[in-house]
């Protein structure tokens, strides 16, 4: 890259905003070298900060696996670069495994880091691949990390919580704390949390409904709905890799900027805006 280029996506990268300064993205460059320096970058920028400062005061990386957020992140990350991979190659996508592994590793992570660069057009792929890096990018990036979406220790939550519950079916009297590695989590951040998953969900699922109302597509409304609220960038469809936002109508763009909105203000500071209680004095 030229220094320009660098520093662009340098910031670009670590802001995980995903703006390129060619109409291609990362595309242009047509390089693995530079795909693999930003795919180490965004995955740097997704975990949480003060993972890194526990790092840089240690002198050691065996933080990022005590941190279970971090441990979770890259190894969702792994496994899901590998399964896609070697699924883009057993449907015949891509003649090699290790081609696959390259356009699949810098896709997947970039848009489950919520950055949104691209290096190819992956809505010609089958479409089970998009579909997942859209979920992955509702759930991987951490807390304190400069990435959107639900954070994954809230998905870690989230999860150990319905662990709970399925136990207590079973046996109803039992004292099972919700744990996050070694750390216990008090039950009113589970439901703090459990409140936020449903108004997370319930505003995608509105905004969703109006945009098709508007007579949008499903496949677009739904993926930039998603892209939207976890500030991921691409989605499928009108918006997908190799198109932008700039056919949609205004009505459009407009539910779409305040879809971004709820997402990157994690809704809660948002929709508090709308109850009544916030007006009274």
């Amino acid at each position: 890259m030229g220094w320009l280029d660098a520093i662009c996506h340098a910031f670009s990268a670590l802001s995980l905003c995903g703006f390129s300064t060619r109409d291609a993205s990362v595309g242009f460059f047509d390089s693995p070298a530079i795909e693999a320096v930003l795919i180490f970058f965004m995955v740097i920028a997704a975990l949480n900060f003060a993972t890194h400062y526990t790092v840089w005061r240690a002198r050691s990386l065996a933080a990022y696996w005590h941190d279970a957020g971090a441990r979770a992140v890259l190894l969702l990350l792994t496994l899901s670069t590998l399964g896609c991979a070697t699924y883009l190659w057993i449907k015949g996508t891509y003649g090699d495994l290790l081609t696959a592994l390259r356009h699949v590793a810098f896709n997947l992570v970039s848009i489950a880091t919520d950055c949104g660069f691209v290096s190819v057009d992956y809505a010609q792929w089958p479409i089970f691949v998009p579909f997942w890096m859209l979920f992955l990018s509702s759930v991987t990036a951490s807390s304190g990390s400069t990435g959107g979406g639900i954070k994954m220790v809230r998905t870690l939550v989230l999860k150990r919580q319905s662990s709970r519950e399925l136990a207590r079916l079973l046996h109803p009297t039992l004292a099972a704390p919700v744990t996050v590695g070694t750390t216990v989590i008090p039950n009113d951040v589970v439901f703090s949390i459990l409140g936020f998953i449903f108004l997370y969900f319930m505003s995608a699922v509105l905004m969703i409904f109006l945009l098709i109302f508007g007579g949008l597509d499903f496949i677009t409304a739904f993926t930039a709905v998603i892209a939207c609220i976890n500030n991921a960038g691409p989605g499928l469809g009108e918006v997908g890799p190799a198109n932008n936002y700039q056919g949609l109508t205004d009505y459009e763009t407009w539910v779409l900027s305040f879809t971004m909105l709820l997402g990157r203000l994690e809704v809660f500071s948002v929709v508090v805006l709308f109850t009544p209680r916030f007006w009274r004095k």
